[in-house]
């Protein structure tokens, strides 16, 4: 067995624990470590520049992060990137780049969601009936949330499980019927998609003066916040029009937060409080630091989240975030873009990775 296919295995197997202490999550993490570092040239480069090299590292959390933003300006994988089965490529772009994530095949991704899925979203139940409000993944080849979401139906939807978003926006007769039959046959529904989907499909029920009392059982998933794709909303408003215009409770009001550049997501356990805490499975772990320093905030004060994916195997496991958090008991609390000095360390951080890595591809 190779050297990838080894740690594919290795990857998958820690996967399916019911869970994790530190010490094997540390050991499989520093295991990934050495083989990105011998394999993903850019990222040696970098951690070099830092005297991280594996023999130094001893620790998940001293593993060199790499800022998000990199994915959009240097190649971070261990396999030649032409061999890869599906290229993920974010959504937002800076000076029309987009971030890349390159998979050898998708099986670690697939497994990492449907675990993750079963566990968070799916309450006991083997299959719902599930609209989804984003294009499918023909349409979208490059969108890790299409593909996502074409795993939630393939996995977990019923066989009348379908597709409401057209070329044309949300086929809104067609959702509007299957909101009217759940509610008349009791047949929980499960409406999932992007946030900013959910804010036109708001609009358009209060224009048609719409609401409905979907039946116990049922609920919502939306990810991705707005965007810029639509209005803005303030999340509480959000999710009360939400449950007011569905007639389903806030707690099964769920938001997923993923991204791009990682293979894990995490979720909260329903919108009753905003914000809500965010939390993922046993193969992915959140620090919150200060972007000047590098170091660990104290629990209970805001920094940026650094998340340690185990999932990632291809390209790297730890990414700085350019999102702001807070440390709690059970997860972390998701408090937005980073702004001023936090914005300013990242950027350094950043610029520094670019640097040294690009060095690392021309060697």
């Amino acid at each position: 067995m190779d050297q990838q296919q080894n740690m594919i295995k290795h990857v998958m197997e820690f996967m399916q624990e019911d869970s994790s202490e530190e010490q094997d999550f540390n050991e499989l993490a520093l295991r990934l470590y050495t083989y990105q570092y011998q394999n993903n040239l850019p990222y040696q480069s970098f951690c070099r520049q830092k005297g991280k090299t594996p023999r130094m590292v001893k620790s998940w959390k001293d593993i060199p992060a790499v800022p998000i933003t990199a994915f959009k300006n240097i190649t971070l994988s261990c396999i030649d990137p032409e061999k890869a089965e599906a290229v993920f490529m974010t959504s937002g772009t800076t000076q029309g780049v987009k971030g890349k994530h390159f998979h050898p095949d998708l099986r670690i991704y697939d497994q990492s969601m449907t675990l993750n899925f079963k566990n968070r979203f799916m309450q006991g139940v083997d299959r719902i009936r599930m609209g989804i409000l984003f294009p499918t993944e023909e349409e979208m080849p490059n969108s890790s949330l299409a593909h996502y979401l074409a795993l939630a139906v393939q996995e977990f939807g019923t066989a009348e499980s379908h597709y409401l978003l057209t070329q044309q926006g949300i086929d809104i007769d067609r959702l509007l019927n299957e909101l009217q039959r759940a509610q008349e046959t009791g047949e929980p529904y499960a409406l999932l998609g992007a946030s900013y989907s959910f804010v036109h499909l708001l609009e358009e029920l209060t224009r048609r003066g719409k609401t409905f009392a979907l039946p116990p059982g049922s609920r919502v998933l939306d990810t991705g916040g707005f965007k810029n794709q639509s209005k803005e909303m303030e999340l509480s408003e959000f999710y009360r029009l939400l449950s007011a215009a569905l007639g389903i409770e806030r707690s099964a009001c769920i938001n997923m937060y993923g991204m791009t550049e990682l293979s894990t997501q995490f979720y909260d356990s329903g919108n009753e409080t905003i914000p809500s805490v965010k939390s993922g499975p046993h193969w992915i772990r959140t620090r919150v630091i200060n972007p000047l320093t590098g170091e660990e905030v104290p629990k209970g004060e805001q920094g940026v989240l650094v998340h340690c994916d185990l999932g990632n195997f291809n390209s790297v496991t730890t990414i700085l975030t350019e999102d702001m958090g807070m440390e709690t008991e059970n997860g972390f609390l998701l408090l937005g873009r980073v702004q001023g000095t936090e914005a300013k360390g990242c950027s350094i951080a950043a610029e520094e990775f670019i640097k040294t890595a690009s060095k690392g591809t021309s060697e």
